[in-house]
């Protein structure tokens, strides 16, 4: 059984604890009519000295009371869906390197799987690297007159030409109020999942390519593909989707 465990925690990079493990390991063990409990799968690892990397639940400060001016807010902290483009959020988190200083990582979320469906990388923070995430998000997306994007009210996302090419798309914009993270809850509780995983293992990137390549990486091929969400009932993002497409032709 250790050599199971200790082979999953390093398939997944170290990023799984017990409950995921519990998961992946009892799928493995149900064809031959075993189970392992998490109590046991937690005594293993502290036996095998293995911990994955901590990821603590994001949690969000209490709203600001002051008065500002805002843009309407249409996901008003409703999460929820039936089906694919409906909801995207979407956000930009800074990457350190040594070489190249600040990055900027760009991406849209579909609220429905928790996919990355967008996604961007630049040395330069500005409208050009949303409206490259936007791009690379409706390119293969079919997206109807129904579809929310959520983000905050950096200027990026305010600006003229990225609200002028959301109206071409038939695409009605969503804000989040002035100092109220927790609007965008999904995309800040990614940011953590992928700064505790994939960015604070590293001390620096050292340069803009490196960091361009690990990062891809974890989102394409490891988030997406195959990180299992408690929200999702354990299911990656990619199973999500494909459970939701296979329905939709069915029906």
């Amino acid at each position: 059984m250790k050599q199971r465990i200790l082979r999953i925690f390093a398939e997944f990079k170290q990023r799984y604890g017990v409950m995921k493990i519990h998961h992946e390991l009892n799928l493995e063990l149900q064809p031959l009519q075993l189970r392992c409990s998490p109590r046991r799968i937690s005594r293993l690892m502290k036996e095998l000295d293995i911990h994955s990397v901590t990821v603590n639940k994001w949690k969000a400060a209490s709203a600001s009371k002051t008065k500002v001016e805002q843009r309407p807010n249409l996901l008003k902290q409703d999460f929820s869906t039936t089906g694919l483009n409906q909801k995207w959020t979407a956000d930009m988190t800074y990457i350190q390197t040594k070489r190249n200083g600040w990055c900027y990582l760009s991406t849209i979320m579909d609220l429905h799987s928790r996919r990355i469906i967008g996604y961007s990388f630049s040395k330069k923070m500005d409208t050009d690297l949303v409206l490259k995430t936007l791009e690379s998000a409706v390119k293969n997306r079919t997206i109807t007159g129904d579809l929310i994007i959520h983000t905050d009210l950096g200027s990026q996302y305010t600006s003229d030409d990225y609200n002028q090419r959301l109206t071409e798309l038939h695409i009605r914009h969503s804000y989040s109020r002035k100092g109220c993270p927790y609007d965008n809850a999904p995309m800040e509780s990614f940011h953590a999942s992928l700064k505790k995983e994939c960015v604070y293992p590293v001390p620096v990137f050292e340069d803009y390519e490196t960091a361009a390549a690990v990062l891809f990486e974890y989102v394409h091929a490891f988030y997406n593909r195959k990180r299992i969400h408690s929200s999702l009932g354990y299911q990656t993002p990619l199973q999500v989707e494909i459970a939701t497409l296979t329905s939709q032709m069915a029906a």
